[in-house]
């Protein structure tokens, strides 16, 4: 038996849900989810508790695909009520970031600015030198802030680049200069 699986997902007041056999959409008031359903998987609703189950449980694969999707509902449901969110510091002497509209630009240390495309469920909020990444799908808020990082990751001697805010980056020891008269 899956333990992930097996727990019931509450469904909050304001969040309505349409499974079908393929899918499920998810409703609520930050916006709207769509979560894909394997052919194995099963949705029920009842009395504002969602429930997923497989036909086979003692299948391995079956287990792993009851706890993948439990999980990937779960995370629709918060998603669609509070929201993801994920900050990014910008870390070094000239780096900085600008957002007009749906378009990032960062001044790396580049010869040019690095300008991005913002994808449109996905919104930016920019504080002196902290980018804040929010929207409704975790997986969406996860990989574009790994793709703004990727644009210049933190280096491990003076820690120059972009960092997550909770990341502690470790830092090697620079040239070390031998004492006067030692050796």
């Amino acid at each position: 038996m899956s333990k992930v699986g097996q727990k019931p997902i509450t469904i909050p007041d304001g969040v309505t849900l349409t499974a079908t056999k393929t899918e499920v959409k998810i409703k609520g008031p930050k916006g709207e989810e769509t979560v894909p359903l394997h052919p194995k998987v099963r949705v029920a609703e009842a009395e504002h508790k969602l429930t997923v189950t497989v036909p086979k449980p003692e299948d391995r694969r079956q287990r792993a695909l009851w706890g993948t999707f439990r999980a990937l509902l779960q995370n629709a449901v918060v998603g669609v009520t509070t929201g993801f969110e994920r900050k990014l510091d910008i870390v070094g002497v000239g780096y900085k970031a600008a957002a007009v509209g749906q378009k990032l630009t960062l001044t790396l240390g580049y010869s040019h600015p690095i300008e991005i495309e913002v994808p449109k469920n996905l919104s930016i909020k920019i504080e002196k030198n902290t980018i804040t990444v929010t929207g409704t799908s975790k997986q969406m808020v996860g990989e574009f802030s790994a793709f703004i990082r990727s644009r210049r990751p933190p280096e491990p001697y003076k820690g120059k680049g972009i960092k997550y805010s909770d990341e502690i980056i470790r830092r090697k020891a620079g040239k070390v200069v031998k004492a006067v008269g030692a050796g």
